[in-house]
């Protein structure tokens, strides 16, 4: 496999790295920054109760529905000019959601600006993984992305907490411009793409149709159980939809020329494994936010600038695990030492908080948990992102990275969704059996704090055990040894992706 030693010179590649976490970072906390902003958007524009899940779901169901259309778009038309143009069109969509007048403008901003998420993510994802090709270099580059990746949700509830409490919700919108006009301006100038690493081919337009709109069904059937219920026949009808869509795709991929998602992408042991592992922890940690959040602010009567503060000590987590254990013992040991301890390591910290009560003391329990929580997701994100673009070829990189998007954002919808229907039937089963004892009004309040936080500590231990499924997904899946310390695969051009996957690994 012959190297690439133009692009390892390029002293450019660090600076191209700032202006690709500026853009995943704003992708990122953009998931969360609306939420706190949200009963004050639908307060402003006199949106309904009942359409108010829409400014999430909008978002959700274009960014997901579309991941692997962009990413293939990527590889297609070229991963800077797509990143460019995700950048600007994202900026334009948080503009008009920001200058929103009323319902439907709202929505469609969300809508778009979860399309143009759609093409950045994966671009910016693949981008680096054509920049960063020496195995030490790829881990301190994967060791900040990784950072940011798992850390930008947190960000975003601080961000959104301090938008909305001094300033006005319609700058968790206007603040995606100036990352979007600085990521965009920087890439234009430093970012460069390795030649010979487009995809020539045409564009697989059944491919597109089908997993678009099976994808869509499949995270609006998961968004719409939280206002539903599970056997609800339009629940059931989404997912049974979705699974015919889904399976015409992964039949119409086997037997078209030039497929949107190549099968060898996905059917290789180690990246499938990432795409599980990391799609199970996704639906622990979006679980987490949303029960955290309430329960600070609904229980423990925190203000949002001070909850989004509240969750400081995971990002802090995540930095160190990413980057100062990822990323230095990434080139040591092989990945899967890497990602199963990260999640278990997370998984102890999700184990912490099963012990929630109404008077639970936020620096004896919360924090330590939330440290632990942070460590280990850190250190689990930086070789998982790593590996889910190894020994791909440069012309699927972007339908690869594309793939590590869907995974995690069906597992956030997935997350959400079944954990907020644990943690309610908890509740109620909660209120049923001492509704009778709750006489006085002060009594009935503190029955609602009690059985809001039994909600919570069920779900959460659910998402214990996902966490270690998880964890046993990487350790038994991912059987790649440690990188070597030359180019890692993928960094040619020509050749398939079965044989460069040999390249960096070392039997163990």
């Amino acid at each position: 496999m012959p190297e690439k030693p133009a692009i390892q010179a390029d002293p450019g590649r660090w600076k191209a790295l700032v202006f690709i976490a500026l853009a995943q970072l704003m992708v990122v906390l953009d998931a969360t920054i609306v939420n706190i902003a949200l009963p004050w958007a639908q307060k402003d524009l006199g949106i309904s109760d009942g359409n108010r899940q829409w400014v999430i779901t909008a978002y959700a169901l274009a960014f997901g529905g579309l991941l692997l259309f962009g990413g293939r778009i990527a590889d297609l038309w070229g991963r800077k000019r797509t990143f460019i143009t995700g950048l600007i069109g994202f900026a334009a969509a948080s503009a008009l959601g920001g200058a929103a007048t009323g319902e439907a403008m709202m929505l469609g901003a969300r809508a778009l600006q979860g399309a143009f998420g759609a093409l950045l993510a994966p671009a910016a994802l693949s981008l680096l993984a054509v920049t960063f090709t020496d195995v030490k270099e790829r881990a301190k580059a994967f060791g900040i992305y990784g950072a940011i990746a798992g850390g930008g949700g947190a960000v975003g509830l601080i961000l959104g907490g301090f938008l909305t409490e001094y300033l006005n919700w319609r700058w968790t919108f206007f603040v995606n411009i100036p990352f979007a006009i600085v990521a965009a301006v920087g890439a234009y100038l430093v970012v460069r793409e390795p030649e010979g690493g487009r995809n020539r081919s045409p564009l697989d337009i059944p491919g597109v149709i089908l997993s678009t709109l099976g994808l869509v069904s499949l995270v609006y059937g998961f968004t719409r159980v939280e206002s539903t219920s599970w056997s609800d026949p339009g629940v059931i009808g989404l997912f049974v939809a979705s699974g015919v869509l889904l399976l015409a795709f992964v039949l119409t991929e086997s037997r078209v020329k030039h497929p949107l998602l190549p099968l060898r992408v996905v059917a290789d042991r180690n990246r499938g494994g990432v795409y599980l592992s990391l799609g199970l922890a996704v639906i622990a940690m979006f679980g987490l936010f949303l029960f955290l959040t309430y329960y600070l602010q609904v229980v423990k009567g925190f203000s949002p600038v001070k909850t989004g503060f509240a969750f400081l000590p995971m990002i802090v987590g995540m930095i160190t695990g990413s980057t100062q254990i990822g990323a230095r013992l990434m080139t040591r040991v092989p990945p899967r030492f890497l990602m199963a301890p990260g999640f278990l390591t997370a998984g102890v910290g999700m184990l912490l908080l099963t012990q929630l009560e109404i008077g639970t003391s936020y620096a004896g329990l919360i924090l330590p948990a939330q440290l632990l929580l942070g460590l280990g997701m850190g250190t689990a994100f930086m070789p998982a992102m790593s590996l889910a673009t190894l020994g791909v070829d440069p012309r699927d990189a972007g339908v690869a990275s594309a793939m590590v998007n869907t995974s995690q954002q069906v597992g956030g919808a997935i997350g959400t969704a079944l954990l907020n229907t644990i943690a309610a039937s908890a509740t109620a089963a909660y209120v049923a059996d001492h509704v009778a004892g709750a006489t006085t009004p002060a009594a009935q309040k503190l029955l609602q704090f009690q059985s809001m936080v039994e909600g919570y500590t069920t779900a959460i231990w659910w998402a214990v055990g996902i966490l270690a499924l998880s964890a046993t997904i990487a350790f038994v899946f991912i059987n790649t040894g440690k990188p070597g310390t030359g180019p890692v695969a993928g960094s040619g051009t020509g050749a398939d992706a079965e044989d460069e996957v040999k390249v960096p690994v070392v039997a163990h």
